[in-house]
């Protein structure tokens, strides 16, 4: 998605301050049912060619067993994510590519394994669920680490981190995140936005604050994007979702307008399945191997940079 020069998202300027003190989570709501479409080779999405930084010294790759034997054997990564979750991730009907932040970031992954990109695009509840039954082998999409979903997946380390922030019409009274007592707001069913107006949200290692009002009657949706439409609609008052899009969605004209500073912080990573039916923990280690590679290489800061137009992968206190 973005070859052209981008100004700095407005919500993301609040990041330094607001990473001291409050972090995490992960956003997106999820697609269709299961589809496969268009595989990239990894030369073609490689972001370490284009970076002028060397790259840091590579640890060990783990010994290939389980999950990971079987992915290079087939020369191909089969990755879920979300087809509508600009920018981290779309799909161009007309032209039959996928762009995004998470798109790359999977197509850099799998050309450090060696193997080829083939996406999925499950419903983002059927992916949090666990039990994919390996009909995909792992899922990069913008998922924080949350309690429950750890009892079902297994997560690499953060990729990088997202701040979610609160939006709505650009004519709308409301011009405090206070002033959401009693309102309609909307939110993707069953994912951590949900949690955070339910107060449920949990994520080991993380503290943060429920800016929110307790009292916001919670509207879900199976999307971001069908959120978004409601609120320009009038069937919700606000939402909820990561800064990125509802700046995309700005910048695309939509008139909304965002809420006072981020709410909090989300840590995202990519997640393999706990049941798949080959052992997953040599996969865990050699995405982690790959993922801290692309921190230290400066590749995770740059097509943060390229896409968000600020470096988002340090995480609070970096």
């Amino acid at each position: 998605m973005r070859t052209t020069t981008r100004r700095t998202p407005r919500g993301l300027i609040a990041l330094g301050a607001l990473a001291a003190s409050s972090v995490l989570l992960v956003a997106c709501g999820g697609g269709s049912s299961t589809s496969t479409s268009s595989s990239a080779a990894p030369a073609e999405s490689s972001a370490a060619a284009e970076t002028s930084a060397a790259p840091a010294e590579s640890s060990a790759a783990p010994a290939a067993d389980g999950l990971l034997a079987q992915i290079l054997e087939s020369g191909t990564l089969r990755v879920s994510t979300d087809p509508a979750y600009p920018p981290q991730s779309s799909y161009d009907e007309a032209t039959g590519e996928w762009q995004g932040f998470d798109i790359d970031v999977a197509n850099e992954i799998a050309t450090r394994m060696g193997v080829v990109t083939q996406w999925e695009t499950p419903a983002w509840d059927v992916i949090t669920a666990g039990n994919w039954n390996d009909r995909w082998d792992v899922s990069v999409g913008s998922m924080s680490i949350t309690e429950e979903r750890a009892q079902v997946l297994d997560f690499t380390e953060p990729y990088y981190f997202t701040p979610a922030g609160v939006a709505v019409n650009a004519d709308s009274d409301i011009q405090s995140i206070d002033q959401l007592a009693g309102k309609r707001v909307g939110v993707c069913g069953a994912c951590t936005y949900e949690y955070y107006l339910n107060r449920t949200l949990a994520i080991p290692g993380f503290n943060f604050e429920f800016l929110v009002p307790e009292d916001v009657e919670i509207v879900t949706y199976d999307t971001d994007t069908t959120a978004l439409q409601d609120l320009k609609l009038g069937r919700v008052d606000a939402m909820v979702s990561a800064v990125p899009l509802l700046e995309e969605a700005i910048k695309k004209g939509k008139e909304i307008r965002l809420v006072g500073d981020p709410v909090f912080l989300e840590p995202l990573a990519v997640a393999v399945d706990k049941s798949a039916s080959q052992p997953v923990d040599s996969l865990v280690a050699e995405l982690n191997r790959i993922i801290a590679e692309m921190h230290a290489d400066g590749t995770l800061s740059e097509l943060s940079m390229k896409w968000y137009g600020v470096d988002i992968t340090k995480g609070p206190g970096a």
